[in-house]
């Protein structure tokens, strides 16, 4: 029997309309992923409603997944956002801080970023888009020179090139979404950042305490401190996701295929269903063909042993939403058709 594959996107204003939705359905999509990193379930409401109805539409029953803040790092408020140019000086400033009017601009970021700053280390900001290095540090900020540059928007990721920032498991937004998951269908969490095992017990305690029992654990492998964990966090999640694109940030991009292999092997051996997500057909956020390259990781995936596959940008703010979920899909089930004929051979 044909192993089937789970085929996830990712809820944004490029795919919020019901019948963009329904497509999707048609083209294979079976769940979608919510970021909530800086909205909430009662702010998503219409576009949750479309994905209910357009799933009824097409008679599948969906998965839902909500990716929380979790420990992850994030800049704060920029309403119209920044245009860095590379070789400026910037100020990063502790979320509610006041900033030197000397600096051109001020990068909003978590108090705890500038305490575990010390001059000369890297910040990575949007997935590492951004590169800064740090002159000077101050209480409450730092000066930064802009080494690559480019647009930064609001509730960014942000990370310091070699060093761990302490963060609770689950912010107090966090709570009031999973208080909600049960009113709104969700079916999974999605943990970024697990540093352990512990993490991943302190959220299914949270879980069942708030009505939330039944929601599986998505356990977000996004660094070295989770790799040097991964056994315990194997054990405690009920599905692991290689998130390729914070995890390439805390290491060479070279390192991150054969990373991305071993932790296959580990969930493989300890019969875990994994999920490989990032970058997957980031061409098509502009362009209706995927590259051959795209096409072959998304196909290695499901041969490695993917459980489902997943885009994000691709079908959240792409041009594209239901082709990137077609190509998705098509090749994910040709992959899959693939195993079985080469078994049977």
């Amino acid at each position: 029997m044909e192993r089937k594959v789970e085929i996830y996107g990712t809820l944004g204003p490029a795919c919020s309309s019901e019948e963009t939705l329904l497509q999707m359905f048609q083209a294979g999509l079976t769940g979608m992923r919510l970021n909530l990193s800086h909205t909430g379930l009662r702010e998503s409401a219409d576009i949750v409603n479309h994905f209910r109805q357009a799933a009824q539409a097409a008679k599948i029953y969906p998965q839902l997944l909500i990716d929380m803040q979790g420990p992850e790092l994030r800049v704060g408020d920029l309403e119209n956002g920044l245009v860095l140019e590379p070789d400026t000086t910037v100020s990063l400033t502790a979320v509610g801080k006041e900033y030197s009017a000397s600096f051109a601009c001020s990068v909003p970021v978590p108090q705890p970023v500038i305490s575990a700053l010390k001059a000369g280390d890297e910040i990575l900001l949007n997935d590492g888009k951004l590169l800064f290095i740090a002159a000077e540090v101050y209480e409450d900020y730092a000066v930064c020179k802009v080494v690559r540059g480019g647009v930064l928007t609001g509730h960014k990721s942000v990370k310091i090139v070699g060093k761990q920032v302490e963060m609770p498991v689950l912010t107090d937004h966090d709570l009031k979404n999973i208080r909600l998951a049960s009113e709104y269908g969700v079916t999974g969490l999605m943990q970024p950042f697990v540093r352990n095992g512990q993490d991943l017990a302190h959220v299914r305690e949270l879980l069942m305490q708030n009505g939330a029992g039944q929601v599986k654990i998505f356990a977000k492998i996004e660094n070295r401190a989770a790799l040097a964990e991964l056994d315990s966090i194997i054990k405690e999640a009920d599905v692991i996701i290689i998130a390729r694109g914070d995890l390439g940030n805390d290491m060479d991009l070279w390192e991150l295929p054969a990373v991305q292999k071993d932790i296959e092997a580990a969930c493989k051996s300890a019969d875990k269903p994994f999920i490989v997500v990032t970058q997957m057909l980031a061409s098509m956020e502009e362009n209706p063909v995927p590259t051959r390259a795209e096409v072959s990781d998304i196909f290695n995936a499901v041969t490695d042993g993917a459980y489902g596959v997943m885009i994000t940008g691709e079908s959240a703010v792409g041009k594209y939403p239901v082709e990137a979920v077609r190509y998705l899909a098509n090749t994910a089930n040709k992959a899959a058709a693939w195993m079985e004929i080469s078994k049977n051979k």
